[in-house]
């Protein structure tokens, strides 16, 4: 399988190279999304060549994003992607690709269902990821939680950054759209950065091993939570969590720390919207819905 995704990746980095429309920002994140689905086509068909991209493939993948509970905006966004590097192929087996109406997408809609994990399921999460010798998940479940990271921010932390972490008891992290922000973290965070300083070459990015791609190391990650989250999910729970629901959780706890130390309702919004990572106040009731139906167990 391995072969036959550098193989589609070739083929990718070719057209990339060739492609002068757009942003950076966007070429980079087409980019990224289109090697995703040249890991899914290798793994899941075996296919040799981005010409023969089909209209089954695309069901296939939206099938694929859909179980691992994307929002239908970063669906859309990789379709887009997809759509992009298809018309850029010569002679495709199928010149046109199922468009959102065919697939049925959903709107995107904000601050409607609850993402956030219950401490029960947080615990049990971490447990299975202990009892599978999977340090390094536990210790993303806990930045996660504790740190508010995304999932793509927990993988671009390296020794440099967790040294530093350590040293001030704040981590650096670079987000969303390039934005920096400072969070701070607490002693057991200190705790599980120093462990895997221990184990981890110098100048090496913690959660990532040698020789593998950064985002093929996201997706086993994501796996290991839809294999498991059946056995801790909660029975009453909307919808199947995710690991960014754990930023939801830890959206919930500070700004009630922040209003508990009395402050006002804008003020703890806009200070949980800053940790993060985002600059409006406006944008944190995404994160509580779970205040908004009345369950204090987020």
């Amino acid at each position: 399988m391995n072969n036959i995704y550098k193989n589609l990746e070739l083929q990718l980095t070719k057209l990339y190279r060739h492609n002068r429309q757009g942003s950076f920002k966007t070429k980079e994140r087409y980019y990224e999304a289109m090697k995703r689905f040249c890991h899914f086509l290798a793994e899941k068909y075996r296919l040799e060549k981005l010409a023969n991209i089909a209209p089954k493939h695309i069901f296939a993948y939206v099938d694929y994003m859909k179980e691992k509970n994307l929002s239908a905006s970063t669906i859309k966004t990789d379709l887009a992607a997809i759509r992009f590097y298809h018309d850029m192929v010569a002679n495709p087996r199928y010149p046109k690709l199922p468009d959102n109406r065919e697939l049925k997408l959903a709107r995107r809609s904000f601050g409607k269902v609850d993402r956030s994990w219950s401490e029960r399921e947080f615990s049990g999460m971490v447990q299975i990821a202990i009892e599978g010798d999977r340090q390094d998940y536990v210790a993303i479940f806990h930045l996660a939680r504790h740190v508010g990271l995304r999932i793509h921010e927990c993988f671009r932390i390296d020794t440099a950054i967790a040294r530093q972490a350590v040293n001030t008891g704040k981590i650096v992290i670079k987000g969303k759209g390039g934005k920096v922000r400072s969070v701070p973290i607490f002693s057991n965070t200190v705790n599980i950065l120093n462990k895997l300083l221990l184990s981890t070459e110098p100048g090496h990015k913690l959660f990532v091993p040698k020789d593998m791609p950064t985002h093929i190391a996201i997706n086993r990650l994501q796996q290991f939570i839809i294999t498991h989250r059946s056995k801790v999910m909660d029975g009453d729970a909307p919808i199947p969590i995710t690991l960014h629901g754990l930023r939801h959780s830890y959206a919930v706890e500070q700004y009630k720390e922040s209003v508990d130390e009395g402050h006002s309702d804008f003020v703890a919004k806009r200070t949980t919207s800053r940790l993060l990572g985002h600059n409006r106040a406006d944008v944190t009731n995404i994160y509580l819905t779970s205040l908004k139906e009345g369950d204090d167990d987020a």
